[in-house]
């Protein structure tokens, strides 16, 4: 059951609420579930488990694909306040990969299910805005990845990896394994671990067990 605060901050994350009619608010309002997931759980596994439109309250989500090779490769990360839309991917039309949801870290999220959504959808222009100008994103961030993955340099992709993890951390050290790296950019954990050699051979960062410390970020950024 969701209470005021709730209820504010779904407002605030739904651009779209303001303008749907006291009925269609009060059928959203009954829709909405609040939902918690633990760190590695798994929000969305693939197409077959199309949940919905996921409101991200606190926490940190990863989205990603997997190769037919079997490897993993990030697509976007979310945080709060932030719009999971491709946990509702069985309302896009031509959408033929499988899509997960995987949780970093404890998350608190409000979920509009998949029927709610397209009831919404149906009958509001400004729902299927607010769905388009979220895919257009998210697709965006998609493309970029995909460039990067093709056509930048592994110690490059690694280094910029490395940078934009410690701002999540809001640390220099990152307490992370080389093979939960290697799931992020698409790679092989030998792939990973080689480079991070060849970065602490010059002085980049220091390796320890199950974590790696920035020692240079300058020349780390530079290396970007």
């Amino acid at each position: 059951m969701i209470d005021q605060k709730d209820l504010e901050f779904i407002k605030n994350s739904l651009s779209f609420f303001s303008e749907l009619d006291k009925d269609q608010q009060l059928s959203l309002q009954q829709a909405i579930l609040k939902k918690e997931y633990v760190k590695g759980e798994i929000m969305q596994g693939g197409a077959q488990n199309c949940s919905g439109l996921f409101l991200i309250y606190s926490g940190q989500v990863r989205t990603y694909i997997i190769s037919e090779s079997g490897r993993e490769i990030t697509l976007y990360r979310l945080f709060d306040g932030d719009v999971c839309i491709f946990s509702a991917s069985c309302m896009m039309k031509n959408i033929s990969f499988d899509i997960y949801v995987e949780v970093e870290k404890d998350t608190q999220s409000f979920l509009i299910p998949t029927q709610a959504l397209k009831r919404l959808s149906k009958n509001s222009l400004p729902v299927q805005s607010f769905i388009n100008n979220i895919m257009a994103l998210r697709f965006s961030e998609v493309v970029w990845i995909m460039e990067q993955a093709l056509f930048t340099s592994f110690d490059k992709r690694l280094a910029n990896f490395l940078i934009e993890q410690s701002i999540i951390d809001n640390s220099d050290i990152l307490v992370i394994t080389h093979e939960k790296i290697a799931n992020h950019l698409g790679t092989a954990r030998e792939v990973v671990s080689r480079m991070l050699k060849y970065f602490q051979n010059i002085g980049l960062v220091k390796l320890s067990r199950g974590s790696i410390e920035i020692i240079d970020k300058d020349k780390l950024e530079e290396l970007v």
